[in-house]
C-alpha cells in the first residue's frame, strides 16, 4: 500500500510518501508544497489545490493520511492552515483517493509508542523507523513521514476494529 501523509498549512505543506506491505514500511519520496508569502490567500489556496492534484497524480497513492488541526494559542494561524487543509481534503476527493485523519496524539502514539511525545522524538523516531541516515527537512515533510507512517501501522494493526469486537459474557 502506497501511503500518502500530507501536514496541511498555507506556507508549507510537507507530504511523504511510504510503501507498507507485509509490516515493513519504506519511504519513497517526501518534500514540501509552498506557496509565496505575498499572495493573496485565495491565490495561494489555488495553487495548493493544483499543486495536491499533480503530486497525487505524480505519485499514485492508494490512502491519503493528513493531520486533523489543532489549534493551540494562535487562533489566526489555525484558521489560515484550516483553509489549506480544506483546499487538501477537496484535492483528495476530486482524485478519488481514500483519506484518514489522524491527531497528533495519534500520531505520536504511532510512531513513538507514548501520545504526549515531544516533537523532536517523533521525528528522531520516523527517521529510525524508516532507517533514513537524517531526519527529513523540512519539518513539516518529517511530519507528513510521521502521518504515512501512523496510518500504516493503524491500518495494518492486527488489533481488532471497535465495530469487529463482540462482547462476550
Amino acid at each position: 500500500m502506497r501511503i500518502l501523509g500530507i501536514d496541511p498549512g498555507i506556507a508549507t505543506i510537507g507530504f511523504g510518501l511510504v510503501e507498507a506491505e507485509r509490516g515493513q514500511v519504506h519511504m519513497l519520496t517526501y518534500g514540501a508544497i509552498t506557496t509565496p508569502a505575498g499572495l493573496p490567500l485565495s491565490r495561494r489556496l489555488y495553487q495548493i489545490e493544483r499543486d495536491m492534484e499533480e503530486l497525487i497524480g505524480k505519485l499514485h497513492p492508494d490512502v491519503i493520511s493528513v493531520e486533523e488541526l489543532f489549534f493551540n494559542t494562535n487562533i489566526t494561524t489555525g484558521i489560515a492552515v484550516a483553509h489549506g487543509r480544506g483546499v487538501i481534503l477537496c484535492a483528495a476527493e476530486k482524485c478519488g483517493i481514500p483519506l484518514f485523519e489522524y491527531t497528533p496524539s495519534q500520531v505520536k502514539l504511532a510512531v513513538t509508542g507514548y501520545g504526549k511525545a515531544q516533537k523532536r522524538q517523533v521525528m528522531d523516531m520516523t527517521r529510525r523507523l524508516l532507517k533514513l541516515a537524517a531526519v527529513p527537512r523540512p519539518d513539516d515533510a518529517a511530519d507528513a513521514l510521521g502521518l504515512a507512517l501512523c496510518h500504516a501501522r493503524s491500518f495494518t494493526s492486527r488489533l481488532p476494529q471497535t465495530k469487529d469486537v463482540k462482547e462476550t459474557v
